[in-house]
């Protein structure tokens, strides 16, 4: 499903469901300490209904089933909701393939609803009112982001640099730390309960970070295959001179725990 924004990337248009199978080999990351943050809040545990929007290959219920909370998931793309339930084998998880702008589930059906790296694809006038309704009277919306930070981070701001030649469009670049940004249209409804920014250190090696980069959506969801294969050739030489057979990429995380009013 091709999806076309004017605040993202010039315009430019873009597929998750190219990066699928990338996605689901390297974009499964996040380190222990930023699923610990959703513990801290007593979120996504034993007892609670948790919808993750934009749920991708589904790393965010998959990585956190275990706390005991029962999961649903949703996302625009068919290829990643395919990618979802086979890596979510045994795991009882329901996933759906709609945007999150044609959610209908059932007033105050979730304790919890979570948006991991993807809160600014959304119309957020359209949904906003839904997750409001969707949630439960004391119910929770948390927003969650992580990113590399490309001008404390060596490899990561080289390996930016060279997304940049060949999608000079391309807008999520020159990432900085700052608190998760939530739209005004949320006010109506919903206020800030909680946010914290705080570093990671997230371990990879040159084959894991080049399959990161290369499903990042300046990469694999946006450009031609012989663009992406061309890109590759070039990010790998840049590793192999660059980087050590295993690293870290400095990165950050954010989180942000708006309630119902």
């Amino acid at each position: 499903m091709k999806t076309t924004n004017k605040n993202i990337d010039g315009g430019k248009a873009f597929d998750w469901g190219k990066t699928s199978a990338g996605y689901a080999a390297y974009r499964d990351i996040y380190p222990q300490e930023f699923y610990d943050k959703i513990l801290s809040r007593r979120r996504c545990v034993n007892g609670q209904h948790v919808l993750d929007i934009g749920t991708g290959t589904g790393v965010l219920p998959r990585n956190m089933y275990r706390y005991g909370a029962k999961w649903t998931g949703t996302d625009s793309s068919e290829n990643q909701i395919e990618q979802a339930k086979i890596l979510s084998e045994g795991m009882e998880i329901n996933y759906y393939a709609l945007p999150a702008e044609k959610m209908d589930f059932p007033d105050h059906s979730f304790d919890v609803i979570t948006a991991c790296q993807c809160f600014w694809y959304f119309d957020h006038e359209q949904i906003m009112p839904k997750l409001f309704r969707m949630l439960k009277p004391d119910g929770r919306l948390l927003v969650l982001y992580m990113a590399w930070l490309p001008f404390e981070d060596e490899i990561a701001g080289a390996s930016e640099q060279l997304v940049l030649k060949y999608n000079p469009q391309w807008s999520g670049a020159g990432e900085t730390v700052h608190p998760v940004l939530i739209p005004g249209c949320y006010d109506k409804k919903f206020e800030l309960a909680h946010h914290e920014e705080y570093l990671l250190n997230v371990r990879f090696t040159r084959e894991s970070w080049n399959g990161r980069m290369k499903t990042c959506r300046g990469i694999g969801a946006s450009l031609t295959d012989a663009e992406v294969a061309a890109w590759e050739r070039e990010h790998v030489k840049l590793l192999a001179e660059i980087a050590p057979a295993e690293f870290s990429v400095l990165h950050y995380g954010a989180i942000a725990e708006l309630k119902k009013k």
